[in-house]
């Protein structure tokens, strides 16, 4: 069975895969879960997180042939991990995820999309340096789905977000070319547009995309329901 790792996105941790992991597991895969700089476990001070730190968290957490699950702002990374070790990754799935285009930062594709849900969620920090969320649009934005209790549970996780990676833009090479790519759309999305989504996702095949009539967490609104079509997208 397939080596999984989960890439979590902007302000959340490893422990947004909880539901999803044993799922996993019961099926023989063999997932694992990191924290990004300065999320969940990891202690990197705020003003030390780069795009190319991230890079490399996710590089050094490459086994062999790899499957790279990345969600939201976890493409940008996983993308650029793609390109400095393409060998390691059998397939870059991305889960309602960005998909970086030379030159321009997360900022600038956001920017790009139709419509601009997200930022009515995000409560910049006075120094600009990092954001988190505004608790009362937390739910609406990312969890509308979920559970009951799911909220709270991330209220209680979810740490600060540095800004520079996200303003950095990404410098290409062709090795994440070479990587065989999925995309899951998220068709209830209230974070990253889903016509975005569908737009980002344009070039690849049709084959490689997949839908799932969640918000922006389905690790949590359906977490059974991921893990099915991720063991579905590795085996084929």
């Amino acid at each position: 069975m397939a080596d999984i790792l989960l890439v979590h996105g902007s302000c959340h941790g490893a422990w947004c895969w909880r539901d999803v992991v044993p799922h996993l597991e019961a099926l023989g895969h063999t997932p694992r879960t990191i924290d990004m700089p300065s999320h969940g476990q990891d202690t990197t001070p705020i003003e030390d997180v780069t795009l190319e730190t991230c890079t490399a968290a996710v590089v050094e957490a490459l086994a062999t042939d790899t499957i790279v699950v990345a969600h939201s702002w976890g493409g940008f990374p996983a993308t650029l991990a793609a390109d400095i070790a393409p060998q390691k990754i059998k397939r870059l799935i991305y889960l309602c995820a960005y998909v970086p285009r030379e030159g321009l930062s997360l900022v600038d594709m956001r920017k790009l999309a139709p419509r601009q849900p997200i930022l009515k969620a995000i409560n910049r920090a006075e120094d600009s340096k990092s954001y988190t969320t505004f608790p009362d649009q937390t739910r609406d934005v990312f969890y509308a789905d979920c559970p009951e209790g799911t909220t709270d549970y991330a209220l209680q996780h979810l740490t600060p977000q540095a800004t520079l990676p996200q303003m950095t833009p990404a410098r290409l090479r062709a090795g994440h070319l070479t990587v065989a790519r999925s995309y899951i759309r998220c068709l209830y999305d209230e974070a990253i547009p889903t016509e975005f989504q569908a737009e980002m996702a344009a070039d690849f095949p049709a084959r490689d995309v997949y839908e799932m009539a969640t918000s922006h967490s389905p690790f949590f609104a359906d977490p059974k329901g991921l893990v099915a079509l991720i063991d579905r997208i590795v085996k084929d």
